[in-house]
């Protein structure tokens, strides 16, 4: 028995090993070959550069434009889909009947499983001539793969976590919370809302950051609505190009100089979701700390 558990805990420590390895990997290729460009085009010059021309000579490696409109369409997919993603994991935990709940909750689910490439067709088709014809309206033109059609498709992208890490936060408040506050008077609604969601706050604010995550992270998607123009935005109803998709409309061709500053891209987008998943882990920890 006990050379069993011997023989898995060498496993498991295998397993975590290689892990640690991969991710080690991960930053060594990456910054092996990202600094290299960024020492030559200038830290400053490419973080704060508004000019992306890789054919021009020589050629301008400015990535303000792309972080300026990853930042864009990663707010608004959290003001579309954050407060949707709330109300819902709140219906689902305290007033949705078990008939209902039994076919919403796969649904939701569901929505996790769409592969990308799904969601972007679904942008193509359905949100991308809806923004077409808000333009029109509001400036007379437009093609409609814009910023806000990149911002809707990523709200509804980030539904699935934020509503099932935010159910499981409320779930998780101790039922004395809710039945104090209604033997104090508070109503069904009342005691919800301003006793167990504020409870919850820490899931319910995980569930937020890790919703960022995918908004940030997301590519595939967000090449087929967005316009991919690497310039400065210069409104929602305009195209604009993410860091993620910069790198991957580009790469295929990329050589030399070019192929190295979208690596140092990668490098910057990186950065990104380290700082998102750090903050998820404070919150984590405080939260189990407080619990």
């Amino acid at each position: 028995m006990k050379a069993k558990e011997k023989y898995a805990e060498i496993f498991f420590l295998g397993c975590a090993t290689v892990s640690i390895l991969a991710l080690l990997l991960i930053f060594l290729f990456l910054f092996a070959n990202g600094l290299p460009a960024i020492g030559e085009i200038g830290l400053w010059n490419f973080l704060t550069g508004t000019s992306w021309r890789t054919a021009d000579t020589p050629p301008s490696f400015g990535i303000l434009p792309m972080i300026v409109g990853s930042l864009y369409m990663t707010a608004g997919a959290v003001l579309i889909g954050v407060p949707v993603g709330i109300f819902t994991a709140i219906f689902l935990a305290f007033m949705c009947p078990r008939w209902m709940y039994a076919f919403l909750k796969p649904a939701v689910n569901l929505l996790a499983g769409i592969p990308s490439v799904v969601y972007g067709f679904f942008g193509m088709v359905v949100i991308v001539p809806f923004v077409r014809t808000i333009s029109l309206h509001l400036t007379g033109g437009g093609s409609g793969a814009s910023i806000l059609s990149a911002m809707i498709l990523l709200g509804i992208m980030i539904l699935p976590v934020v509503i099932n890490i935010s159910e499981s936060a409320l779930r998780a408040v101790p039922e004395s919370y809710y039945q104090g506050a209604l033997a104090l008077g508070a109503s069904h609604t009342r005691s919800v809302f301003f006793v167990v969601l504020p409870a919850a706050k820490s899931g319910v604010f995980a569930s937020v950051i890790l919703g960022l995550g995918r908004a940030v992270g997301e590519t595939m998607a967000v090449v087929m609505v967005a316009g991919n123009q690497p310039r400065m935005p210069e409104g929602i109803l305009r195209g604009a190009r993410t860091l993620t998709a910069n790198i991957v409309i580009e790469m295929g061709y990329a050589t030399d100089l070019h192929r190295h500053a979208l690596i140092a891209t990668g490098i910057v987008l990186l950065i990104f979701i380290l700082l998102i998943n750090i903050i998820f882990t404070f919150i984590t920890r405080r939260s189990r700390e407080n619990a």
